[in-house]
Parts: C-alpha cells; structure tokens; sequence
C-alpha cells in the first residue's frame, strides 16, 4: 500500500519556499508532485513524494525548520472534511482520540498514540511512509500541527508540559521555541507531547454535541466506502512502529488499539498473507538502523527501543537478518555515522 496523503498537508509550501528564495514548482517536479495538485486540498499524493520535497527544500534553503515553518499557521479548518468534527468536541481529550480514529481520512502515514502515565499524558506521534525513510521535517510539521490544533481548540489555554524530538536540535531554536514555547527534549526515546491530564480535559468553548454527532455520521459513511485489508494491514504496521519503543507492541494490545480482538486481528492477518510475527519482524528492520545511526543510541537502548530485554537477543537477532554485530555495523559505517550527525 502506498501511504497517501491530502494535498493540504503541503498548505503553506509555496509560501514558505518563496520567503527562502526557493522556486517551489521546481522543486515540486523534482519530487513528482504537479504544482495543480496544490489547487485541491482533498487531492490525494503519496506521502513518500512529500517527504522527499520537505527534505529537499530544507536541504537546498539551508532552513533546517522549514517544516516548522509551515506549521506555524495551520488552523482547525484545515483538517478538512474532519475539521467540522474536532471544533465542536467536548474536551480537548475527545478531539484527540478523533483524530486518532479519523486520521487516515487526511494521512494514512499518520500514527497517533496517546499514552496515559499517572497525571502525565504522552501524546506520541509518527509518521511512516512506504519506504519507512525518517524525515525530520514531516516529524515536526506533524508535531508543530498538533500543538497548534490544541492551541486553537482551547482558545490559547493550552500548556504542554515538553516537547520531544528524536532528532538532534537544530543550530538555532528560535522557531522551535515561538511555535511550542515549551521545553524542548531532543535525542529523546520518541516523538511527541507531553502534558497533564487536566490539559486534556479542559472544555473546548465551541463544543455542540448535536453538531459532532452530525459530522460524525458523516465520516463513518465515508470510511465505510473506503475500508479495505491492505489499509488494515499498513495501520497495524503504524501502529507496531508506535508501541515497540514503549515496549507495548503485543498482539494483544495493538489488537486493542484498533478496537478488535486477537482471533479477529489475526484472521486479517492471514487473509493478506501475513501474520503479526512477520509484520514485527518488518518494523524492527525498518527502525533498527534509525536508531543505530544516531550516535546518541548505545546499543543497549537500541535493543531496549526494538523489543529486546537482552542485548545478546538483539545482537542475535540483528546478525540472523544482517550477517553482522551491530558494533559491527556501526564500525564499518563510523565515517557515514559521524557526518550524518554533524548535519
């Protein structure tokens, strides 16, 4: 399945790209998108496509917030056919776990979790594509959309308590700190916000339940007509990339997250030619060598992020896939290593 996403995720690119000096259509040819696409938000475009543009302008600007940048006026109304939906929840709380039923609705590469620890709520965040590439800049348009949403949904009295990256800071974090204004942890263990569990049940001043019922009838009808296995298949994947750092990527509980049970998850499974095992093992392929090539990471917390509760297992795992120690890896790759974290 190829993650796709509407032409509204790039709202403000050419915007941005014109205040840096860029010449947007060119750069969205070299990426494979038609600049008339941008002229109807509920067009659909691969979301590998637009990380590719976000990575390339930031690199070509020398802007290492550009995705930031368009973050930075993005409002509810532009959620599109959900924003209707959101402006008119009950709580801040409510709105979130919206978006996380309807997300695939305006990104099927978008994956929300929101984890609750005591009085402390984590609000985790990715975003995964085809090729399971990380990109730095879709992470924080995407991170920089959701502080904005709450912002706007509590009329500015929305106070999150930090802010995480896994990426590196940037050389200069002014940006950073005038759109999220709160602490900032970067080299942290995941994406995402973290806040009281009061902030998500302030009252949202807007909220008309007979309203939300409305939109919400709608949108079932529309993800009704949409359903199908191979979705089903990419948002397990999603959601195994979100829970395995969390050490919570269990059959049982990622059954749980998308509202089914084991046997019925694994009937799907089975009927795409799959199973939970296989699609595991996928993720922890994908993400292994994000975490490697971050000199942050030493090996025990690789292996701790990817599921194993023994380095020894992992280091078996790793050489079973790769034919190589991961110290290995990271040896023989030092030169790449090295440079890539001085970017």
């Amino acid at each position: 399945m190829v993650p796709l996403a509407h032409t509204a995720v790039l709202k403000n690119y050419l915007d941005v790209s014109r205040q840096l000096d860029l010449n947007p259509y060119h750069l969205l040819s070299d990426a494979g998108i038609y600049s008339a696409q941008l002229n109807d938000s509920k067009q659909r475009i691969s979301v590998d496509k637009v990380m590719t543009l976000l990575e390339q302008s930031a690199q070509i600007s020398g802007c290492e917030v550009f995705g930031l940048h368009m973050a930075e006026q993005r409002q509810i109304a532009d959620f599109g056919e959900l924003s209707l939906l959101l402006s008119y929840q009950q709580t801040l709380r409510d709105a979130l776990k919206t978006i996380v039923r309807y997300r695939n609705i305006i990104n099927n590469a978008l994956e929300i979790y929101i984890e609750e620890v005591g009085k402390t709520v984590i609000i985790r965040v990715e975003v995964i594509s085809a090729s399971a590439k990380y990109s730095r800049q879709a992470i924080e348009l995407a991170l920089g959309i959701t502080h904005r949403f709450c912002a706007a949904l509590l009329a500015q009295k929305w106070h999150p308590l930090s802010i995480h990256f896994t990426h590196d800071a940037p050389k200069d974090l002014t940006v950073h700190q005038r759109v999220f204004g709160s602490s900032l942890e970067f080299g942290s263990e995941f994406n995402g916000i973290v806040c009281s569990s009061s902030e998500l049940d302030k009252i949202n001043p807007q909220a008309n339940t007979a309203m939300a019922n409305h939109a919400q009838r709608y949108l079932d009808i529309d993800i009704l007509q949409k359903d199908n296995e191979s979705s089903l298949i990419f948002d397990i994947r999603k959601s195994i990339y979100l829970l395995l750092p969390m050490g919570r990527a269990t059959i049982d509980q990622v059954a749980q997250t998308h509202e089914v049970n084991v046997r019925t998850l694994q009937r799907r499974l089975e009927a795409a030619h799959t199973n939970f095992s296989e699609l595991m093992n996928d993720v922890r392929r994908n993400l292994v060598f994000r975490y490697l090539r971050n000199i942050n990471y030493s090996l025990a917390q690789v292996s701790d992020i990817l599921g194993y509760s023994m380095p020894s297992s992992f280091t078996r795992w790793f050489i079973g896939q790769f034919g190589i120690t991961p110290n290995a890896w990271r040896t023989h790759n030092k030169a790449e290593i090295i440079d890539e974290n001085a970017l």
